[in-house]
């Protein structure tokens, strides 16, 4: 058994890292049920239904250009954006929860006696779903195969990715590649080419064999690419 620390939370939002603004972030997965009890059923019969998801964040609030403020003031109310959030730290291989969201609440918080607050509460699009980082974030100047991450098993029930580009210069298409033997890469998802910070997520049906790692073609003049990859079966 091992545990994790929350010291160690990463809070990646569209295109920015926003983990050294926030303290606490609280996550909700969540399935509705219907209740099917009928006559003759001595406890009450439930069907699964939808799935949902919300997050929500609380930290210190930076009036800064690209800081937090910047960048949740102006995306309120705003839908689409990918968000992972990995609690034990953005490192290839750690476990981690993704979702597209809307941003539906943000909130300043000014005591006298205290520091500035900031909040957000985020609703997901499509569920909140657990998975992993493919890749820690760190510049690259040159195309890379990214370390292969072992998911035991392959899955038939498709691939949802999140791909955070925190800096960029250049240009850079980047992918997520599948394989059954660790050896032999096929491409899964490629994501739209980067020319400087940006976020999309990408969804897929079908076979996801069992590892899976990310790559990029980076070129240009004096290119630098800063991004991570998040994935959930």
């Amino acid at each position: 058994m091992s545990f994790t620390h929350g010291r160690s939370t990463s809070v990646l939002y569209n295109s920015s890292d926003l983990s050294a603004y926030f303290s606490s972030a609280d996550s909700a997965q969540t399935a509705e049920t219907a209740e099917t009890t009928t006559f003759g059923n001595s406890a009450k019969t439930y069907i699964v239904g939808l799935r949902d998801g919300t997050v929500s964040l609380s930290g210190l609030w930076d009036g800064a250009a690209s800081a937090v403020d910047s960048v949740l003031a102006a995306t309120l109310g705003s839908t689409g954006k990918p968000v992972t959030i990995g609690q034990a730290g953005l490192v290839a291989g750690n476990r981690c929860q993704l979702m597209v969201s809307h941003e539906t609440s943000y909130g300043v918080t000014a005591a006298v006696a205290d520091v500035v607050q900031v909040s957000a509460d985020l609703q997901a699009d499509g569920g909140l779903w657990s998975g992993v980082y493919l890749r820690t974030v760190s510049a690259e100047t040159i195309s890379t195969n990214g370390s292969s991450i072992d998911n035991a098993a392959s899955s038939a029930n498709g691939l949802r990715a999140n791909l955070h580009v925190t800096a960029g210069s250049g240009s850079a298409t980047i992918k997520v590649q599948h394989s059954s033997d660790g050896s032999t890469w096929v491409d899964l998802i490629t994501f739209t080419a980067a020319t400087g910070a940006g976020a999309e997520n990408k969804t897929i049906t079908g076979t996801v064999n069992r590892y899976l790692r990310a790559t990029s073609t980076i070129s240009g003049g004096s290119p630098s690419f800063s991004y991570t990859v998040s994935v959930a079966r």
